[in-house]
């Protein structure tokens, strides 16, 4: 076995536990744990001016985030939304009633395809929740003039985005709202949370009265609401990691490039590269197998995970392929021909603060060898 202990995708970054410490000393000193104590307002002001815009309701979790913005834009009927991404995102829509129709990809991006959208239009859709897939920026400009266009809302799911870029400005402004999850497994983590935000004043008041049943005042509620407030404990974590998030990132890029540098001569895979912007996250080691080396992906995946590797064929086989979407919309599949292709080619691999360089050169150098292999195997049955 290649490591004692697993290599993982999303093995949690963890800041300074001193500085951790002395917060959490803080909240037992006042005895504030929840209900927006002044931990969490902190980290909602502070992400705001990070990301530069606004509005941040931080919430218990991203799923959570994506439900109340979803409902605070009103949205009804049909919602389009890619097939590949994590399932919360059509789960979200699913649990308020709503139609999740499923959009194929641009096969280069992973991103959703503006021509799949356009051809999903009907009369029932009431908007378009747009996906930065791998932290890599979704068409904006063109999503924005689709929605312009027939009168949609635009929100977008920016799980992974968590300090990029597009077009030089953080990922956090555009469309009605954006959504971030701050699980554990992000690269920006409060223990579990998320956040909603917007540059719109009136939409951030409406989901932070949703994020605490419709509240005003003590005995005064105005809105139909839930609870879906961040706890002081786990603002404590966000505040430390957030002083720690250049360091995060200088580690995720130092094991990008080392995967880069050791895939750079190697045709049976493509490692995606990040936006040409001047920050990123690269928080996701994505790579597409290419030619025969396709055909021997789960083997490849299971054979990693022999020597504690924990590689992930994520978002296989698309969310249009799990329940209860397979069964409720059996031939969505037809109109998505990029996503099945995708799907069965992808591969993530392990980064993060617990692994370094020198570890992703090892990864890299047991996938290499591992598809060679693969490729002599098949000329030998072909001289058979």
């Amino acid at each position: 076995m290649l490591f004692s202990e697993p290599l993982h995708v999303g093995k949690p970054n963890v800041g300074d536990r001193q500085q951790f410490d002395l917060l959490v000393d803080r909240i037992f000193e006042t005895r504030w744990l929840s209900n927006s104590g002044p931990l969490v307002v902190e980290l909602e002001e502070r992400i705001a001016d990070y990301l530069g815009v606004r509005h941040c309701v931080s919430m218990c979790n991203g799923t959570v985030a994506l439900e109340i913005a979803i409902r605070a834009l009103g949205l009804t009927g049909e919602v389009i939304v890619p097939s590949y991404t994590f399932v919360a995102t059509a789960h979200a829509l699913h649990w308020q009633g709503l139609t999740p129709v499923f959009a194929d990809i641009d096969p280069e991006t992973h991103n959703l395809s503006l021509d799949s959208v356009r051809s999903l239009i009907t009369p029932k859709t009431s908007g378009i929740i747009g996906v930065h897939l791998w932290g890599r920026p979704a068409p904006v400009a063109g999503l924005e003039e689709i929605a312009t266009e027939h009168n949609l809302e635009l929100m977008f799911d920016a799980a992974h985005a968590f300090g990029n870029m597009d077009s030089g400005r953080m990922i956090g402004s555009s469309g009605r709202a954006e959504v971030f999850s701050f699980h554990a497994t992000k690269f920006f983590n409060t223990f579990e949370g998320g956040a909603v935000v917007t540059n719109d004043d009136a939409l951030a008041e409406r989901i932070r009265l949703m994020r605490n049943f419709g509240f005003v005042d003590f005995d005064e509620v105005v809105y139909p609401g839930t609870n879906g407030k961040l706890p002081e404990v786990s603002a404590a974590m966000g505040l430390v990691n957030l002083a720690s998030i250049d360091a995060f990132i200088a580690n995720n890029r130092a094991n990008y490039e080392a995967y880069r540098e050791a895939f750079a001569d190697d045709d049976s895979l493509e490692l995606l590269s990040f936006a040409d912007e001047p920050r990123g996250n690269y928080q996701y080691v994505v790579v597409e197998l290419a030619g025969e080396a396709v055909q021997h992906r789960d083997r490849l995946v299971a054979e990693l995970h022999a020597e504690n590797i924990r590689a992930r064929k994520y978002f296989w086989p698309g969310c249009h392929q799990m329940e209860p979407y397979k069964g409720l919309y059996p031939n969505a599949g037809e109109n998505l021909p990029n996503t099945a292709v995708v799907a069965d080619r992808v591969v993530v691999l392990p980064t993060g603060s617990s692994v370094d360089p020198a570890d992703c050169a090892v990864v890299a150098g047991f996938i290499r060898e591992r598809l060679a292999s693969y490729a002599l195997d098949q000329v030998a049955d072909a001289s058979v």
